[in-house]
This record gives structure tokens, C-alpha cells and sequence, in this order.
């Protein structure tokens, strides 16, 4: 039973006048909801939690202490945010829901994670970690199936000529995918690039990435001066490219297919087939200060 002394009955008190509280909404005294917001019926609004401008909630929506919604947030019915944290480093914070994201009804989202710009959760899904910008999600435990505004087919080579190899330039400011010669014959089969001429930029460092279990999400950063190249040498990836206005999706499923990142390019690589082996050719030695891991930092500078 509901202690009905912390919910307040004035609406004045938490939100404005243009937002609309259906029937049987309890609010706790000290949430605050936005300007333009709607809050379906049957809704439970907990102490300490902010809804910013422009929210839609369905109805039957339980929010624990501590949420934080930001602006154009759409919340489905029947979506529980739980305080259970899934780790002791998510105990005690807030869930922060950033602005555009969208979540299907009968969601649970797991106490002191963040749901990412954009990022779309798919009904009844399950999320016990934080869900990456754009991203979108589904499964019970969530898991990532795609990325908002990409193609998820693989690029066509069109028939251009740079060094010798085709190259397919993208959408995407300075990233183009590249198909390097392929010769096969009764002793197998031979695939051959030139750095400097195939790749375009002089190589420093080189690194593989194997044994990634599917569900698991890399990349996520951008780069202010190292140039990247990426070739799956066995198995299958997507990788998302993003240069803070346009975003494309490449699969890359043969040794013969690179895929050339610029610095300042928002790179994720996701999918990994089980036996997928990723190399990666770097135009910089390591340096931490060269990563750039936070997209909304990314979208300033790209601005």
C-alpha cells in the first residue's frame, strides 16, 4: 500500500501547466516533470525523479527513484525502471533516459544505467547494461541488433580506380570501403594490398581483435589524428561509421574488403561472426589522448 503522505495532489507543484497528468498518476512530492510533457494513467512517479520537456509516458509506467528522462523522451506502457542494479559500480545512481530514445512497452530497465541519444529499446526488452547512442535493442538480456538511420546491407564496389584498387567512397565524410585484388586457383586463394598505395596512409601500429562474443559491442570512440583501416580477415562484422551528420552501416565478410576511418569518424564494430578475426592498420602509435569516447563530445567538436 501506497504511504500517501509523500505524493503530492497539487500539480502546480511538479509540473507545468501545458503538461497533461491523466487519472491515477501517483507523484511523489518532489519529482519534477517538464513543460509539453503527457503521463499516461496508472503511472507511479517515485521521489527524486526528473522528466524533462516534450515527454511522452504511456500508461502503467513505474518509475523508481533517481530516473532522470531527458527532452522528446518516448516511454511505452507498462515499462518498470527497477532500482536493482546489475553491478555494485550501478548502485546508487541515476538512470539517465538522454534525449530522443525510445523505449517499447514493457520494458525493465535495471537501476544506475543510461540509455543513449536516439537510442531505441525494443518492447519487453530486458536492460542490465547501459544501451550506446543510436543504438537499437532488443531480447531479454538486451542485446544490440542495429543502429538507427544505417543501411544494413554491404556496400557495392563501384568500378573507380585509385592505386590500382576499387574503392567505393560513402556517405559518410572521408570513409570509403575498398576491394583489393582476389586470386584464386587450385591452391587456394591470395588477396594483396600495398601500404602507402592500397592503404592511404603511412602504417605505425597494427592490432587483431578475436574471440568476441556476439553480444558485445567495440569501437565506440573516435579518433582527433589516427587514420584506421579495417579488414576482416575471417568471419563477419558491421561496422558503423558516423561523422556527426550522416551514419553507415558496412559488413565486412571477406579478407579482400577493407574499410578506411579517417580521424574524427565515430566508429563501432558490432556482430562479430564467432570465429571473426578483425585486423586494424593505425596511422598513430598508441596514445589515450588521441580517443575521443564520448559521443556527445564528438558531436560538439564535429559541430
Amino acid at each position: 500500500m501506497h504511504d500517501m503522505n509523500k505524493w503530492s495532489t497539487d500539480v502546480s507543484s511538479f509540473a507545468s501547466k501545458d503538461t497533461v497528468i491523466s487519472p491515477y498518476v501517483l507523484v511523489a512530492d518532489n519529482a519534477k516533470i517538464g513543460k509539453g510533457c503527457y503521463i499516461g494513467p496508472h503511472s507511479v512517479i517515485e521521489r527524486n525523479v526528473k522528466i524533462s520537456d516534450n515527454v511522452t509516458v504511456g500508461a502503467g509506467v513505474h518509475f523508481c527513484p533517481g530516473v532522470r528522462v531527458s527532452d522528446a523522451v518516448t516511454i511505452g506502457s507498462s515499462v518498470s525502471f527497477t532500482a536493482l542494479a546489475t553491478d555494485k559500480l550501478n548502485e546508487g545512481r541515476d538512470t539517465i533516459i538522454e534525449i530522443g530514445a525510445v523505449i517499447g512497452d514493457g520494458a525493465i530497465i535495471h537501476g544506475g544505467i543510461s540509455v543513449g541519444q536516439y537510442a531505441q529499446v525494443a518492447p519487453g526488452a530486458l536492460l542490465t547494461r547501459s544501451v550506446p547512442p543510436n543504438s537499437i535493442v532488443e531480447g531479454n538480456p538486451a542485446r544490440i541488433v542495429g543502429y538507427v538511420n544505417t543501411s544494413n546491407t554491404t556496400r557495392s564496389v563501384v568500378e573507380s580506380k585509385i592505386s590500382g584498387d576499387d574503392l567505393c567512397k560513402s556517405g559518410v565524410n572521408g570513409v570509403c570501403l575498398y576491394s583489393f585484388p582476389l586470386i584464386k586457383d587450385m591452391r587456394g586463394s591470395l588477396t594483396v594490398g600495398e601500404f602507402e598505395r592500397s592503404i592511404p596512409f603511412p602504417v605505425k601500429r597494427y592490432f587483431m581483435v578475436f574471440d568476441v562474443p556476439s553480444v558485445e559491442t567495440r569501437g565506440e570512440h573516435a579518433h582527433y589524428r589516427c587514420h584506421q583501416f579495417l579488414i576482416c580477415v575471417k568471419g563477419s562484422i558491421s561496422v558503423v561509421a558516423d561523422d556527426g551528420r550522416n551514419r553507415e552501416e558496412f559488413i565486412l565478410n571477406r579478407p579482400e574488403l577493407g574499410l578506411y576511418l579517417p580521424p574524427m569518424t565515430w566508429g563501432i564494430q558490432y556482430k562479430y561472426s564467432s570465429d571473426a578475426v578483425l585486423l586494424v592498420f593505425a596511422s598513430e602509435h598508441y596514445d589515450a589522448k588521441d580517443y575521443i569516447r564520448s559521443y556527445d563530445d564528438f558531436l560538439e567538436l564535429t559541430r
